[in-house]
């Protein structure tokens, strides 16, 4: 087995990944840019031509350095993807992952259908299930907060100037499986958060999530006031 100076061992696909120097230049470039890089953005900055810019990103995704997502930054028409580095360490509940991983591998093998909002539909009763087992009497919006923080996302509740919520998300514990497939994935997690909603007596499909919607969070906005406390009792 190959090992490096401190005597771990060598992820050879890191390290081919790393093998040219235009792939190494656009991971730093990527680190350095607080809300990750845009094909496009990557091309201009590296003289790269497009084609050739995707490839070296996507080849840094499938290493493992580098995940991409639609974020539309709240502009029309379908988003471009956006890359941006993997953190060094992000939580990992391993029921959960294989639970996602599961998901994603029998959604690949129906391959009809929308799959982001399969995984929502799928999502939404996973979510639905967590929230049943939170302390009942909350508001909607701590419920859900609850059981995010519970999957490992480290949420954080910020009220925005319109007088509504968003929960940002620091961390994601699926990071391996947003490469495999971002819109599946990221499908499931809006699912979770409006099922966890909705059991906690929010209206339905009240939550957008927008992935690398902050330089360092993906952003879940929802339409429910800063105060909301509607809900069981």
């Amino acid at each position: 087995m190959n090992t490096g100076p401190t005597g771990q061992a060598i992820d050879t696909t890191r390290h081919r990944a790393l093998g040219t120097v235009s792939r190494a230049s656009i991971l730093e470039l990527t680190r350095a840019a607080a809300g990750g890089l845009t094909i496009a953005e990557v091309s201009a900055r590296t003289g790269l031509h497009p084609s050739t810019a995707r490839s070296h990103l996507d080849r840094l995704v499938d290493a493992g350095l580098l995940v991409k997502a639609r974020a539309s930054g709240g502009q029309p028409g379908r988003p471009a993807w956006r890359y941006r580095p993997v953190p060094e360490e992000a939580p990992a509940p391993a029921p959960y992952r294989a639970l996602a991983a599961a998901l994603l591998e029998h959604l690949a093998r129906q391959g009809r259908g929308d799959v982001r909002a399969e995984a929502a539909r799928a999502g939404h009763d996973w979510g639905r299930h967590l929230a049943a087992a939170t302390p009942p009497g909350g508001k909607p919006v701590d419920t859900a907060v609850a059981v995010l923080r519970g999957l490992g996302f480290d949420p954080e509740l910020r009220p925005t100037a319109d007088g509504h919520t968003e929960i940002h998300l620091y961390t994601c514990p699926f990071l391996e499986l947003v490469s495999r497939n971002p819109d599946a994935i990221c499908g499931l997690h809006v699912g979770v958060v409006r099922g966890a909603l909705e059991q906690a007596g929010a209206p339905p499909n009240d939550a957008v999530l927008e992935p690398f919607g902050a330089p360092t969070a993906c952003v879940v906005r929802l339409s429910l006031p800063a105060d909301d406390s509607t809900g069981p009792k």
